[in-house]
């Protein structure tokens, strides 16, 4: 059956769409937040400001939308490895490789005008996390099954624990942790804190 005429539009407008989110994400690499425009993403875009203004209604949202589009490219999957070290190692790692992203958010979200375009935090997180799973707590959860872990120590601080470091250290140094770093936080800080005696 021939394709129609809509469906080949579609397509159309959703490849444009997908190359102008990839072009405002080299931008906002290259410019930051501040420096980002619809303009310089339009001519990067080989389009026009018109055609960015009938997809999002400003630099905001537009740059929601390329953050959204590179997360949804970079899922954390940790498979069952049979031994909790060896998956927190592979999370840590692959949250590691998401470091210019999350360098990104925060960068965004400590810009007032990007606050006073987008002031709903929880909104925010909404939207950035939608249809992400939480690995950690599956990695933790799946520990315990296998009795390596106890339960009763994953209160909700050591539970969320490797997140929250991980998140500070991009926050402070603008960068991925070292691995070497990333082994002491599994070997010195989370393990000897929940493994089962």
């Amino acid at each position: 059956m021939p394709t129609s005429t809509s469906s080949k539009k579609r397509r159309r407008d959703a490849e444009l769409e997908n190359a102008i989110i990839e072009v405002a994400w080299a931008e906002l690499l290259k410019r930051g937040y501040a420096g980002l425009t619809m303009e310089s993403v339009a001519a990067a875009a080989s389009t026009s400001r018109p055609v960015l203004a009938r997809r999002w209604n400003g630099k905001a949202t537009l740059a929601v939308a390329a953050v959204t589009h590179q997360l949804a490219m970079k899922p954390i999957d940790v498979p069952d490895r049979g031994n909790v070290r060896t998956e927190l190692l592979d999370y840590l790692g692959q949250v590691s490789d998401l470091a210019p992203i999350i360098n990104m958010i925060f960068s965004m979200l400590s810009d007032t005008s990007f606050r006073e375009s987008y002031p709903s935090a929880p909104e925010l997180r909404h939207t950035f996390i939608a249809g992400r799973a939480d690995s950690l707590k599956l990695i933790l959860h799946r520990a315990v099954k296998r009795d390596e872990i106890n339960a009763e120590k994953l209160i909700p601080a050591v539970e969320s624990l490797l997140s929250d470091l991980i998140a500070h250290y991009i926050l402070i140094n603008g960068k991925a942790p070292p691995k070497a770093l990333r082994v002491t936080w599994v070997d010195a800080l989370l393990l000897p804190l929940v493994l089962s005696s």
